[in-house]
């Protein structure tokens, strides 16, 4: 049993942050597993709780996916149509996506997905530090100016 909840707790912190579908996921597969596990006492009991646990956990995750999108679409429509249209970020772009509680990884997935190419100056930056965006975007951002 402890070597499953290692294999769990691994995995979560291996994939947890790609996504909150992800996210939950991993997090409701290990939880199911545990609680399958002291449920049934069993290795069936443990890959039912994570077969249903991963379920639950992606629905949830989905959901807070969609709804960070509705946040952005109240918050900055301009930046959900760029999305969708494949069209650049800009610096107040990726404050929006921040603020509507993205992911650093949905970020900068977006940035890919866009092409967008950023050239920050101090002031950009902070700027960027002042709304919350984490290190992680920043310094994606300011790699992309070197491509």
């Amino acid at each position: 049993m402890q070597k499953i909840m290692t294999i769990c707790a691994a995995a979560l912190l291996a994939f947890g942050c790609e996504s909150k579908a992800g996210t939950g996921a991993v997090a409701g597969g290990a939880t199911g597993a545990v609680a399958g596990g002291l449920i049934a006492g069993s290795g069936t009991g443990i890959l039912i709780g994570a077969a249903a646990g991963t379920v639950g956990g992606a629905i949830i995750g989905a959901s807070l996916e969609d709804s960070d999108r509705e946040a952005l679409h109240r918050e900055s429509p301009h930046t959900v149509n760029k999305i969708d249209h494949a069209e650049p970020l800009d610096v107040e772009d990726i404050k929006q996506m921040t603020k509507a509680g993205f992911t650093d990884q949905t970020i900068i997935t977006q940035i890919d997905a866009t092409h967008s190419v950023f050239y920050l100056s101090t002031a950009d930056i902070i700027d960027l530090k002042n709304a919350y965006v984490s290190q992680k975007v920043i310094d994606y951002m300011v790699k992309t100016g070197n491509r």
